[in-house]
């Protein structure tokens, strides 16, 4: 493949957003309120649950990726939902250590990617986020 085609193909599809507006905007009937109050409790939710996961048994683990699965499926967070079911698939059944790490480390940069996006969208930190509300 040619640089000139590469750069098209990447030009015409590039990487979803971290938060898709439009399922959020629907989630939240277009309140606009509601939409910050629900990312800040979305960004100190992943934050605390990498926190409990980091050094959980496999089953807390599973339950944890459970419980962030739904959260980020309900705002729209599409990698973070996608990690969260990897690393419960992984956690729930008899993946290798190294699988369950390697699902967890791509929910960890799923996670603080999309920490990141929101802080930056209600133009916090993530410490005033996690004092919030």
């Amino acid at each position: 493949m040619s640089a000139t085609s590469l750069l098209a193909a990447v030009a015409s599809n590039p990487k979803p957003a971290v938060i898709d507006d439009e399922h959020l905007g629907r989630m939240t009937l277009g309140d606009r309120s509601l939409e910050h109050e629900i990312l800040a409790i979305f960004a100190r939710q992943i934050m605390l649950i990498l926190n409990r996961i980091a050094s959980a048994e496999a089953e807390q683990m599973a339950a944890a990726a459970h419980t962030l699965l739904g959260s980020a499926r309900g705002i729209g967070a599409w990698r973070v939902a996608s990690a969260a079911e990897r690393l419960e698939s992984a956690a729930s059944g008899a993946a290798a250590k190294a699988d369950i790490d390697a699902a967890l480390e791509e929910l960890k940069a799923a996670g603080v990617e999309a920490g990141a996006a929101i802080c930056a969208r209600l133009g916090q930190s993530l410490v005033e986020v996690s004092r919030s509300h």
